[in-house]
């Protein structure tokens, strides 16, 4: 049997399949981009596909210490987009 990849959300601290999670990358040139391949080259942080997440996110400002950077407000539009899909 295969093992599941677990990552952990950066709002709830839940372990998480992969698949169920979106990535947010900071890139080697400091941009702050969303991952939708699980590929992309950066220092990646995980949110669970939750607009409850996504709010308590904005509260928290957990993006922003997990990614060691300011995110900007393009990428929160883009999380609601792909949550609400």
């Amino acid at each position: 049997m295969k093992k599941i990849p677990m990552r952990k959300c950066v709002v709830t601290q839940e372990q998480f399949p992969k698949k169920e999670l979106i990535r947010v990358v900071r890139t080697p040139e400091g941009e702050v981009v969303i991952d939708k391949t699980g590929r992309t080259n950066g220092h990646g942080a995980y949110l669970k596909k939750d607009l409850a997440v996504l709010e308590l996110e904005k509260k928290r400002k957990a993006l922003k210490r997990a990614l060691e950077c300011d995110i900007p407000e393009s990428v929160y539009t883009e999380l609601e987009e792909l949550m609400h899909g």
